[in-house]
């Protein structure tokens, strides 16, 4: 367990790897911690020097007052990677970790050299949407959004696994007031603008079940970088790094390979 103490903020985070191996940095989505990535490590090339973190009002990273704004979010990023030494970084973001990716690359290019979106877009769902969801979470609590949540992250065949009931007891373990203030900082974001802007290599990642982040969205971003692609993974929906780790860890390690980092 590793903690930095940003300007007060304290965020839990973990890196892998050699000292002298290629940056690579993981973003994990709303409602989970950064064991997320947890399925694909173990799948991925040797010589990588990997961070992991627990945004703000997530897993042990302090829970502080929200709601957030995805400024607050990329600032925290671009702190952390400035404390540990990740200059030059390529950035794996899924969800809202890839609406960071977008807002870092435009902010820092010097942080990041080349970015995987996954499950993500430059404008997620609406802010009417959003609130609602908000609402219930305040009234509710979390208990009150999981079961949607559940059938937009997972294809059908996932539900009946023991694992689902891992990843959704951790989805219902996220600090209600995190997850809230979060879900603010995704309904103020569009960078549809700011993403179309970025010139440097781009991957997109998409799940044909994506009840969140259909692949038609994350076309749609990727599409606004050039030289970009994006690949889909039949039957997975949300996650797909839990769903179908060896098929993820696949796509990513031939992106590694073609920037160069193993």
């Amino acid at each position: 367990m590793h903690m930095a103490n940003l300007d007060g903020l304290h965020l839990q985070y973990r890196i892998d790897g050699p000292e002298d191996g290629v940056p690579v940095v993981f973003a994990n989505s709303l409602g989970t911690d950064y064991r997320l990535w947890d399925p694909i490590m173990p799948l991925l090339p040797d010589g990588l020097r990997i961070l992991r973190f627990d945004k703000r009002g997530h897993g042990l990273s302090d829970c502080p007052s929200g709601p957030y704004t995805m400024g607050q979010l990329i600032a925290d990023t671009e702190g952390l990677m400035d404390r540990l030494g990740f200059s030059n970084a390529i950035f794996v973001g899924l969800s809202i970790g890839g609406m960071i990716a977008q807002g870092l690359a435009t902010k820092r290019l010097d942080l990041v050299r080349a970015v995987v979106l996954s499950n993500t877009g430059a404008k997620i769902g609406t802010r009417d949407m959003w609130q609602e969801r908000i609402d219930a979470v305040a009234a509710g609590g979390l208990t009150s959004v999981v079961d949607g949540t559940m059938q937009r992250w997972f294809a059908r065949p996932f539900h009946t696994t023991a694992d689902f009931h891992a990843w959704r007891n951790m989805f219902l373990r996220t600090p209600a007031a995190g997850w809230m203030g979060c879900g603010a900082a995704i309904a103020g974001t569009d960078f549809y603008t700011t993403t179309a802007s970025l010139r440097l290599p781009a991957l997109g990642i998409a799940g044909s079940e994506d009840g969140s982040t259909p692949p038609d969205l994350v076309r749609e971003t990727l599409g606004l970088i050039p030289g970009s692609e994006t690949k889909l993974i039949q039957g997975a929906g949300h996650l797909p790094c839990v769903e179908k780790p060896a098929e993820y860890a696949a796509i990513l390690t031939e992106f590694l390979k073609a920037q160069g980092a193993v």
